[in-house]
């Protein structure tokens, strides 16, 4: 298969690069060439195209593929522009959207069919400037992310009718992720200590590996499946709690896991997400149920993950590697010992566990 990436150097897009090498696909990546990434020994299977997704698609011009993989795609204006002008040169688009389109989420184990998010023309219209003069980013995006990420589904499928697949991606970890929000979690337990976590413990969690994501994405594309499909792990459903003792075993670490009421975090200025990642207030009910996305649709089309200990060793190796540099999310070590100490200091009436999450 001859595939072609809009994207492809940063995290997912260089994964999908690699899951689809790795099967004897020939790839050709389109982006601004703003970064340089190796394929090692399959690096002749790789072909760099530069363009501009918002001012230059000519690269593209007078090409065919069997399969376009769209990663970049954040306003509809662009991945309009981009699907109708590969309409004729391939036969598959996958767009890979996000979880975040869900707007309102009532319920728990929502699917496919739950609503979407929407946003004025006039909003649309000056983020979509913003974008074009600043990129595509949380600061630019916003609350209008998801409904974005919507729009843009809608204009891929119109571009390209029963010919394209719709990935509403949930948490992507792993490997080269930039956002550092699963990478916290694992640098922060592997460092040991008092570990400052969100109770309760059984609040739900979702992420997937995006080694998973990836080599699903390829197999959608040679099967060339439409449609749209919530994608996001695990298997079977688990706890914040459960998740971080799987992972302090996985990293052969003993850390002690303080678990601190939400409205107590919330009083401290604890940002939901960003600042103590995955953690979203169960007590808020536009966000009590985002993680458990019903993802029995992309299972039934081959959507498998690996083990956790897997994706936490391989984040681990991967940071590690890069000189554990700043985290772009999560708690400083000083600001968490402060909530810590402040935990604390509510004296014994205040509902909290310490304990080595090791059996």
């Amino acid at each position: 298969m001859r595939l072609l990436i809009l994207g492809g150097t940063v995290f997912l897009g260089r994964h999908v690069a690699e899951s689809a090498l790795a099967r004897g696909h020939s790839v050709t990546l389109f982006n601004r060439g703003t970064r340089d990434v190796s394929f090692g020994a399959r690096e002749a299977g790789v072909e760099r195209l530069k363009g501009d997704r918002y001012t230059d698609l000519s690269a593209l011009d007078g090409r065919r593929w069997d399969a376009a993989v769209d990663t970049s795609g954040f306003i509809p204006s662009a991945v309009r522009a981009s699907a109708e002008r590969l309409a004729e040169a391939v036969e598959h688009y996958t767009f890979v959207s996000s979880g975040s389109v869900f707007d309102p989420i009532t319920s728990p184990g929502y699917d496919e069919t739950a609503p979407v998010g929407s946003i004025d023309d006039a909003a649309l219209a000056a983020v979509e400037a913003r974008v074009r003069a600043q990129g595509a980013s949380q600061a630019t995006l916003g609350e209008a992310y998801g409904p974005l990420k919507a729009l843009c589904e809608s204009a891929a499928e119109a571009a390209m009718p029963s010919r394209a697949l719709n990935v509403r991606a949930g948490l992507i970890v792993g490997p080269f992720d930039r956002s550092d929000r699963f990478t916290y979690w694992v640098r922060r337990l592997a460092r040991g200590g008092d570990v400052l976590a969100p109770a309760p413990a059984e609040q739900p969690v979702q992420f997937i590996d995006v080694r998973d994501l990836a080599a699903w994405i390829v197999r959608m594309a040679e099967e060339r499946r439409a449609g749209v499909y919530s994608a996001t792990g695990p298997a079977e459903r688990t706890g914040f709690g459960a998740m971080l003792e799987e992972s302090a075993r996985a990293l052969d670490a003993h850390p002690r896991i303080v678990w601190a009421d939400e409205g107590f975090l919330l009083e401290q200025e604890v940002a939901p997400w960003m600042g103590l990642p995955l953690w979203l207030p169960q007590e808020n009910p536009a966000v009590r149920y985002m993680l458990t996305a019903d993802c029995a649709r992309a299972i039934g089309a081959g959507l498998t993950f690996r083990p956790l200990a897997e994706t936490v060793r391989a984040t681990r190796e991967w940071d590690a590697g890069r000189g554990e540099p700043p985290l772009q999310a999560g708690l400083a070590p000083e600001r968490e010992a402060e909530i810590l100490a402040a935990w604390r200091a509510r004296g014994p009436a205040a509902p909290q566990v310490s304990r080595d999450p090791r059996p």
